[in-house]
């Protein structure tokens, strides 16, 4: 197998991909790094809502969404934007809602999304790696049930092949997107003319949130520009659970479709070469796109932390604190391969294209937050 892995591995490291792996190993540095400095986090945003009626987090998501969509719709309109609308996205299923929910739950509990838990592994944080561990094997778990899942899914589908909002409609996105983008620069707008985008308790070093959606909506269409795709990365913790499972149980591992089967295919922009991939053990066009993403943003909050001098690993953790952590791994995972896709992918992606997968995870990612603030909640009433 290892061998098959690195013929694979040779066969595709051509010159291009060379030149999309170290971009994207660059955006992730770049992302990782902003992250850290402002302590930006999709979970803790949507957690600190409904637990604290603390909205210090959502502000920037609203911006980060809406300068999206105007990029994104800009370069549609010039003619770069790769392809409309993205591959990968699909018609919208009733499991999307679902998938969100489970996703929601899970997130808050592991106190980080999939990225989160990245740039806070990567600045010591012992809590991200166990959750990052609940990833890998919430990840394994989905693959026990991804035909029947995938059955659910094709039931619970819609009845249309439309994948966005203006699709569906009938219409050019120009005028959806510049509608979404108005309200949403509405909003900014008025926060800024509130004072709201000014934190006045700033650490050294600190990053101020504008300045980091703003950047991270930058990196976000450079990673679609460079792979064709919006940035993700939880097919890559599957990819993970299938190289344990290889290691272990490698009989059970070929008897599962979900790492057998390579359903993923894309033509990076840079050479027009169509390449599959899958949740298996290989060198495909997942781990292209999506390994360099992972390794980037740990090495670039692990910069950060060392540049501030905060860098240090905590041992001493309540266990139950460590249960809980790794049960929203094992969620977040299953949510996301539920969805399919994760908050990055739908948030940061399909949601400022109006794409209605996206808008549905969307629509159960906020009551599945609610209810992990709930069960958050409870657990430190508990331990108290």
């Amino acid at each position: 197998m290892c061998v098959n892995i690195l013929q694979a591995g040779v066969a595709l490291m051509d010159f291009s991909v060379w030149i999309i792996m170290s971009g994207l190993l660059v955006i992730g540095a770049a992302a990782g790094f902003l992250m850290h400095r402002s302590d930006f986090c999709m979970a803790g945003a949507f957690r600190d809502v409904f637990l604290f009626k603390s909205y210090k987090l959502i502000r920037p998501l609203v911006l980060l969404i809406t300068l999206s969509a105007l990029l994104f719709e800009l370069f549609r309109l010039t003619g770069i934007l790769p392809s409309y609308p993205f591959p990968w996205f699909a018609p919208p299923a009733g499991v999307n809602i679902f998938g969100g929910m489970v996703f929601g739950l899970g997130m808050v509990l592991a106190g980080g999304c999939v990225v989160g838990v990245l740039y806070k592994m990567g600045s010591g944080n012992l809590m991200a790696f166990i959750a990052f561990l609940g990833l890998i094997a919430g990840s394994a778990l989905y693959a026990e049930i991804h035909i029947w899942w995938r059955s659910l899914a094709k039931q619970t589908s819609f009845s249309t092949q439309a994948v966005t909002i203006p699709q569906w409609i009938g219409v050019s996105s120009i005028m959806p997107v510049l509608a979404f983008v108005a309200i949403g620069g509405f909003f900014c707008w008025r926060w800024q003319r509130a004072g709201l985008w000014v934190n006045k308790n700033e650490a050294e070093g600190f990053i101020p949130l504008w300045l980091t959606a703003t950047g991270l909506a930058v990196l976000g269409a450079l990673a679609v520009l460079l792979c064709g795709i919006p940035m993700g990365v939880t097919t890559s913790y599957a990819k993970g659970a299938a190289l344990v499972e290889s290691w272990i149980i490698p009989g059970h591992l070929a008897t599962l479709p979900y790492f057998t089967t390579v359903p993923a295919h894309l033509s990076l922009p840079v050479d027009g070469i169509l390449r599959s991939g899958g949740a298996g053990v290989h060198f495909d066009i997942i781990a292209i796109v999506q390994v360099p993403l992972i390794l980037g943003i740990i090495g670039g909050a692990w910069l950060s932390a060392q540049l501030l001098g905060e860098f240090r690993i905590i041992w001493k953790v309540p266990f139950n604190q460590v249960t809980m952590v790794f049960a929203g791994g094992v969620i977040m995972a299953l949510g996301a391969r539920m969805s399919p896709g994760c908050n990055v992918w739908h948030l940061w992606g399909g949601f400022p294209l109006l794409t209605m997968q996206s808008l549905l995870f969307a629509v159960g990612l906020l009551p599945g937050a609610w209810l992990g603030g709930k069960v958050l909640q409870r657990v430190l009433i508990t331990a108290a």
